[in-house]
Formats: C-alpha cells, sequence, structure tokens
C-alpha cells in the first residue's frame, strides 16, 4: 500500500472520509480553514527560504497580503478576522524568531518511508512532506507547524504519530546518524508562538512501525463506516454520507410532521421499556432476597418454578500468567490477555503448563438472576 499520513489520520477519523477522498477522489473544495493554513505554511517557508539575507518582517507581511484570498470566505466579518489572525501570527513569530540565526537544513522536505509486513510478506510506503529541519548545537530538529487554535497536551505531542514518521524519514535520510536521543521533534503552534517537543527511542519507532502497519492492515480489511465526530461540521462529504445526507435530502418519505410523531411515540415506548426494566430488576432483587432468607434455590408458584441461576466471570493473575507465558515462549502471541486469543495459545501447550495457567484463575465478578419454566406445584 501506498499512502500518506493525512490519509492515515482520516482513516483513523473517519473510514468513510478515507474512501470517498483517498480511494475515490471525490475532491471537495478546500475549507477557509485549510485555505488558511496552506498560506501561513507558505509564508514561513518564505520567511526562511530567502537568500544570502532573509526576508524582513514587512516582507513576509507583503508576501501574506500578496497571497491572500478574500474569495475563499463566506463572510466579510470572518476574512477581515482571518486575515488580523495571520498578521499577529507572522508578527510574533519574528517577534521570537530571528531567522538570520536559524541553521535551516532543509524545508518542505518530501520523503517516502518503506515499511515491512513480514507476516503478510508485503511492503508498505507513507510519503508526504517535512515542514522544516533545523541544525542544532548537538543534533537535529523536526519541525511541524500547526494552526490549530487548541494546545494539546505534552502527552498528547508525545504520542504523536506523524512525528513519529517525520523522525523515521529522517533516519533514512541520514542513515549514519544513530544518536536518535538528540533529535527533536517538534511541534509549532503559530497561534500560540508555543512549540512542544519531544523526542523518542529506538524501541518507539519498533512500536510505530507495528502501529503504522496495523492501521494499513486494517484499511485493506475494513468496509470502511462512517464516524460521528466533532469534525463532521467541516466535512466537505456530508451530502453523501449516510450519517448526514438526510439533512440534505429535498424529497422526503414522510413529513416533518410525521416523523416528530413517530419519534416522540419512539421515545415514549423506550421510557416505558425502561420503567418496565426498573421495575423487573427490583422484583428479581426481591426475589433473590427471599431465597437467601429461606435457603432455597427454587420457589414454586401459579404453575412455575423459579430458579435461582449463578453466572461467574473469571480473570487471571497477569504477572503469574504473564510469567507462565513467557517460560512457553508464547507471550507475544497473547500481547494482553484477550480470552479468544489466550484460549487459541492454551490449547497447544502441554497439560503441565495448562494447569499452571488454570491455577492463576480468580473470580472477577458474580451475579445472580432468574430462569422461568412450567412446572408443578
Amino acid at each position: 500500500m501506498k499512502t500518506s499520513f493525512s490519509a492515515l489520520s482520516t482513516f483513523k477519523s473517519c473510514p468513510l472520509k478515507y474512501k470517498f477522498q483517498v480511494l475515490d477522489k471525490i475532491r471537495t473544495p478546500k475549507s477557509p480553514e485549510a485555505v488558511f493554513g496552506t498560506l501561513i505554511h507558505s509564508t514561513l517557508q518564505f520567511i526562511h527560504s530567502g537568500g544570502f539575507l532573509p526576508p524582513t518582517e514587512q516582507d513576509a507581511l507583503q508576501f501574506f497580503s500578496t497571497k491572500w484570498n478574500p474569495e475563499v470566505f463566506t463572510e466579510e466579518l470572518q476574512e477581515r478576522t482571518a486575515f488580523a489572525q495571520g498578521v499577529r501570527i507572522i508578527q510574533q513569530y519574528f517577534s521570537k524568531t530571528d531567522p538570520a540565526r536559524v541553521q535551516i537544513v532543509d524545508l518542505e522536505s518530501r520523503f517516502s518511508v518503506e515499511l515491512d509486513d513480514e507476516e503478510k510478506k508485503q511492503k508498505h510506503f507513507i510519503s508526504g512532506f517535512i515542514d522544516r529541519i533545523d541544525k542544532t548545537e548537538d543534533g537535529f530538529e523536526i519541525i511541524d507547524y500547526k494552526t490549530s487554535k487548541k494546545l494539546p497536551s505534552q502527552e498528547i505531542v508525545d504520542n504523536n504519530l506523524q512525528l513519529s514518521i517525520y523522525l523515521l524519514a529522517f533516519l533514512k535520510r541520514y542513515p549514519k546518524f544513530k544518536d536518535i536521543e538528540k533529535i527533536k521533534l517538534s511541534l509549532f503552534f503559530v497561534h500560540h508562538g508555543t512549540k512542544l517537543t519531544t523526542t523518542k527511542t529506538w524501541e518507539d519507532l519498533e512500536n510505530v512501525k507495528k502501529e503504522l502497519i496495523s492501521v494499513m492492515t486494517e484499511i485493506e480489511e475494513t468496509t470502511f463506516p462512517a464516524i460521528v465526530t466533532p469534525l463532521c461540521a467541516w466535512c466537505g462529504y456530508q451530502k453523501m454520507c449516510p450519517m448526514w445526507k438526510h439533512k440534505f435530502k429535498e424529497d422526503l418519505s414522510v413529513t416533518d410532521q410525521e416523523k416528530s410523531k413517530i419519534i416522540e411515540q419512539y421515545l415514549k415506548a423506550q421510557e416505558d421499556a425502561k420503567n418496565e426494566r426498573k421495575k423487573v430488576s427490583e422484583l428479581q432483587a426481591r426475589i433473590l432476597e427471599i431465597m437467601e432468607i429461606e435457603e432455597a434455590k427454587r420457589l414454586f408458584s401459579a404453575g412455575k418454578i423459579i430458579t435461582r441461576t449463578c453466572r461467574q466471570t473469571f480473570g487471571y493473575d497477569e504477572p503469574k500468567l504473564k510469567e507462565i507465558l513467557q517460560k512457553a515462549d508464547v507471550w507475544d502471541e497473547v500481547v494482553k490477555v484477550n480470552q479468544i486469543q489466550l484460549k487459541k495459545v492454551v490449547d497447544a501447550l502441554p497439560s503441565a503448563t495448562k494447569k499452571e495457567i488454570e491455577a492463576t484463575k480468580k473470580l472477577k465478578r458474580e451475579s445472580f438472576g432468574l430462569s422461568i419454566k412450567k412446572g408443578d406445584n
């Protein structure tokens, strides 16, 4: 498979949007936010791509103004506000950064990373562009510009998949540079003038490769369901999405009044059912209480036999289980204590090992219910 981080990101947020955008190649107009972000990226690239004398703040503002397209905005106030934000971002950037002092290695660096799926014996390729690579005193810094107004937590930055992909691309470009801890990975949030930085280990990169291959495998096997998220508000595929297209439909099967009546009836039925379930639960608890007091497991009434049932759920002492499975060299096949996968692995083990595993089982919870059938008083 050949893909990009943006495509993988789209798939993770909504598989159906991925299908429309990447596979079906259905184009939609760029949102004002996307156009604004592209221009800010271009302006920052312009600032750092000068010759002996880098562009001044006025040069950058002139570049931004010349490239500005008010036609992408539907409202004048929105357009004026966005333009003012762009000017503020550029001014703020120059107040904190001296372009002449930045040691640029590359801008808009194109890359293609190869991943080997050894299990399926196939290769995957992820391509894209790195906004900026700087030389630091003792290493390098990979920087990606972000025009989001929301500043994420450090934890989110530490787990940012995009930066990990960029690091893989950097190491492919400079394979002799082995001091991975000296490579900074940064997201620069232009609205805040703030840079959040993280680093990776070789073990982190191996886990990233596995995650990427897992996502690509999922893409190959999925049916591309639609997922509703807050991002839907900015999606250009709403008119064809089964979750939203009814909003745009002109020929409706029933009137709005009829729909409202049906929905009201449905909600009332749901509430009635909820109340009935609550009543059944209360009566069941009372019957179980009577059985407990009378030390009986069955009650007889109206030609019915009511029997107390018991449902038990077992778990495992995971540290002990892991120790046993590691000795048997099968822990990697389980990864986590998944009952189905665990059963497959355990079934193939020697009897003595099975007994050891059985001994790690412990009761996690227990619940009681009632079964009813016809019977004699």
